[in-house]
């Protein structure tokens, strides 16, 4: 053991993630780039993967542009670059075709990206040879994913047959994810001690996060168990939600006698210095305080790191909706650490009933929505799973691949009165080749192709966000929202995110700063022109503004039945381009689809419960809804 040497490896892109919900704009990430190379102590850095490339597109930026100019310093110096792809989902949430997922990898080598982490939500070995597969075929190195989680099903044995499995089919390295840190040490260590036994000379990375608190002691016994390469992260964002820190990790390592690499501390200091800048500057906006911290809870409802980013967000979102819901009706309010603790125990609760998921994207997602979900009725004195959203029901009845434990009798019993019916399958099959219809969507447009037909992957892994950042609408949403939190001064840590506490102490940032906006202040909207750095803002009353664009409404000719939005969210007609959207002047039946609201990164299907005659569509796709605004008007 003593002298055997343990290479780290940056997780750059998954630390910021982790905390809140963007990362550094391109222009930050080639500013940190050169002095993260030069602290000299990692072989790897994690530069793309998850939300990287649709965080671009909601900058209004070009995510290719910001792989290729992010890889090149590392490429240059000759570390590894790597990156995470969720097989059947590639880099968004649900199912991407098979040969959209072939052109990912030979767009992401041509790049620069090194290595493919592939995982399934799932561990469905399946899911994950199709992307070992088509990673070698695209000239990157091939890397395993086991998603760890531990219950009753989740055994170290299982593990250890699953790699062996994933390494005879062709992958070259096995990565163990512990999404959400809960693996505890021994455990752990018998599954490395189990693959090495068989396969002692493949490459084994560790990646964990530190909420709950083990992993310290998880990484001390993998190391000693046989693996090589460790995820670090650093100040001022290791620990909390994110995950353990370079310099413990280091010491920790060199105290047991391993051979770990020297750290450049000026270079070291620098990079810490950049990551704060960037808070500073606008991310910090995006981070809640409670992000920070660890919480041996987590332990319990095994919830991910990464998930408990956007978490916090989404619990003040229908925290809002529910608290309005309860003060219509006289009832008291809720705090937010009283629906997180219902959450907490609602999943801890749920999970063994829904087959054991690993709580990895999307499937932690799905586990937390639908606990949330429940949350929200149960509080409303509804019953339980009265809204499953459709990708969860995929989940369920086997479209995304196996489920690792069976299905509670009570979960069997919706699904067939749901009219579900389960599949067994090959999940990739359900989703055939679709990039030609991509192409011709490009060549209609007249938009380009981009080096190695990046754009075209990019349209095709991301339709609906590419097409607002091609149309703009990206850009100008993110710019009203960063200046929008400028001026409030919410969502700042202060104990991270010092210069942002006085809104105009932080300078303004080029192309991220508009001139004027519109503000609503008790239903009046305003024109206002902001001078950042200035105290003189200037505010003109302006008319109230025109509803957005809807289709134009039939005249009644009876009863009119008015369909409600059950959620907060973004609303969609159709979420896929196959779907045919809802037109004014359609016959609908009763429980005929009407349209979707996405909330927390799944699309909630809403179904009419009357016959009729569509007589209004009230709103646009893509716009803002609160629970029980007027959707659809039937008459």
């Amino acid at each position: 053991m003593n002298g055997r040497k343990i290479k780290f490896s940056l997780v750059y892109r998954d630390m910021w993630q982790s905390s809140g919900k963007y990362v550094p704009r391109v222009d930050q990430l080639v500013k940190v780039a050169p002095h993260i190379v030069d602290m000299g102590c990692f072989a790897r850095v994690e530069t793309n993967g998850g939300g990287f490339e649709q965080i671009n597109l909601l900058f209004g930026e070009n995510p290719n542009k910001s792989v290729r100019e992010w890889t090149k310093p590392f490429n240059d110096a000759g570390i590894q670059t790597h990156m995470l792809e969720r097989a059947l989902n590639g880099i968004r949430m649900n199912p991407v075709p098979a040969d959209v997922r072939k052109l990912m990898f030979k767009v992401k080598k041509k790049q620069g990206t090194d290595i493919a982490r592939s995982f399934c939500g799932l561990n469905d070995p399946r899911n994950i040879l199709d992307s070992v597969k088509y990673a070698k075929e695209g000239g990157m190195i091939a890397q395993a994913t086991l998603s760890l989680t531990y219950s009753k099903v989740h055994t170290a044995e299982s593990f250890v047959q699953l790699a062996d499995e994933l390494i005879k089919g062709g992958a070259d390295e096995i990565c163990l994810k512990d999404m959400a840190g809960i693996a505890r040490p021994a455990w752990l260590g018998r599954i490395v001690k189990g693959i090495k036994a068989l396969h002692p000379e493949i490459p084994l990375e560790y990646h964990s996060h530190s909420g709950p608190g083990f992993a310290m002691a998880t990484i001390l016994e993998v190391c000693r168990a046989g693996v090589d390469y460790i995820d670090v992260a650093m100040e001022p964002l290791s620990w909390g939600t994110g995950h353990i820190d370079l310099l413990a990790v280091h010491a920790m390592l060199e105290d047991d006698g391993f051979d770990v690499p020297a750290i450049n501390m000026d270079a070291y200091m620098k990079v810490r210095s950049l990551t704060q800048e960037f808070i500073d500057d606008f991310l910090g906006f995006y981070i809640d305080p409670k992000n920070r911290y660890m919480n041996s809870m987590l332990i319990g409802p095994g919830l991910p790191g990464g998930m408990m980013g956007s978490l916090m967000a989404d619990l003040e979102n229908n925290l809002s909706s529910l608290n309005k819901w309860m003060a219509k009706r006289n009832k008291p309010q809720l705090t937010q650490d009283d629906l997180l603790i219902k959450l907490f125990n609602e999943v801890e609760y749920i999970w063994p009933m829904l087959g054991y998921p690993p709580l990895v994207t999307p499937y932690s997602q799905y586990v937390k929505n639908l606990a949330l979900m429940n949350v929200m009725q149960l509080e409303k004195g509804e019953a339980r799973w009265s809204m499953i959203a459709d990708n969860i029901w995929d989940m369920l009845i086997g479209k995304g691949g196996r489920l690792p434990g069976e299905l509670h009798p009570e979960i069997k019993k919706l699904a067939k009165e749901a009219g579900k019916e389960f599949f067994t399958g090959r999940p990739q099959d359900l989703y055939p080749d679709a990039l030609d219809t991509f192409r011709k969507e490009m060549q209609e447009k007249g938009w380009d192709f981009g080096p190695d037909d990046e754009e075209l992957f990019e349209l095709a892994m991301h339709p609906q966000e590419y097409r607002a950042y091609k149309s703009g609408a990206a850009k100008k949403s993110f710019e009203e929202d960063v200046a929008k939190r400028r001026i409030e001064g919410g969502g700042i840590n202060p104990g991270t995110a010092p210069v942002l506490a006085a809104v105009n102490a932080s300078p303004a940032v080029d192309g991220l700063m508009p001139s004027t906006m519109f503000v609503d202040v008790d239903g009046e909207r305003f024109k206002v022109t902001v001078s950042y750095g200035e105290s003189n803002t200037e505010v003109i009353a302006a008319p109230k503004a025109a509803a957005v664009a809807v289709e134009a409404p039939v005249v009644p000719q009876g009863k009119v039945k008015e369909i409600l939005a059950p959620l907060e969210g973004k609303f969609y007609l159709t979420k896929e381009s196959s779907e045919t959207a809802l037109k004014v002047g359609d016959s609908v039946k009763v429980g005929q689809l009407i349209g979707y609201v996405e909330a927390m990164k799944t699309f909630n299907a809403i179904r009419s419960d009357v016959a009729g005659v569509v007589v209004e569509i009230c709103s646009t796709t893509g716009s803002e809804i609160e629970e029980d605004d007027v959707i659809v008007k039937i008459k």
